[in-house]
């Protein structure tokens, strides 16, 4: 396996991983709180997205990020997410649509890498090769579905994984 095998492979799967918790989820199971502070599933999916598209993107040679509607990073920034208020999240399915445009972008763009554009620097601390950083995309993937699996048994919804 390659690197760019092992990335491709984390990107995707982890992608189906998010789907799979989300499944089941309605438009009002993605704005559930599982405790008073903490983030609802349309925020963490809406900063899932930014930051695949805003952040992580921006280090990725020869990506062609899909464009987000207007307010949208505003509305997933870390001080909307202290905000109580529901209003202005979009529909599950548009979080999903938008989520697969973002992934399927980074996913192409890794396609057409080298090998050696994995060592190269992505000027980023905490993941200091644009292999280290597209691997990283994949780790907050599954920090957040962690999240997710809270919120599914706030609602009681069954046990996936």
């Amino acid at each position: 396996m390659t690197a760019k095998d092992a990335i491709l492979f984390t990107l995707k799967s982890n992608e189906q991983m998010v789907y799979s918790y989300l499944s089941d989820f309605s438009d009002a199971d993605m704005v559930v709180r599982p405790s008073p502070t903490a983030n609802h599933a349309s925020w963490q999916m809406g900063h899932l997205i930014d930051g695949e598209i805003n952040f992580f993107q921006s280090k990725i040679p020869g990506v062609k990020p899909p464009a987000l509607p207007e307010g949208f990073s505003k509305q997933h920034n870390k001080e909307a997410a202290s905000s109580q208020s529901t209003a202005g999240f979009l529909p599950k399915a548009e979080y999903i649509s938008l989520y697969k445009a973002a992934r399927a972008a980074t996913i192409t763009a890794v396609e057409a890498l080298s090998d050696a554009d994995f060592d190269k620097p992505s000027g980023w601390d905490m993941a200091p090769t644009l292999g280290a950083t597209l691997l990283f995309i994949g780790g907050h993937d599954m920090m957040h579905a962690g999240q997710f699996t809270v919120i599914r048994r706030v609602l009681g919804k069954p046990i996936l994984f």
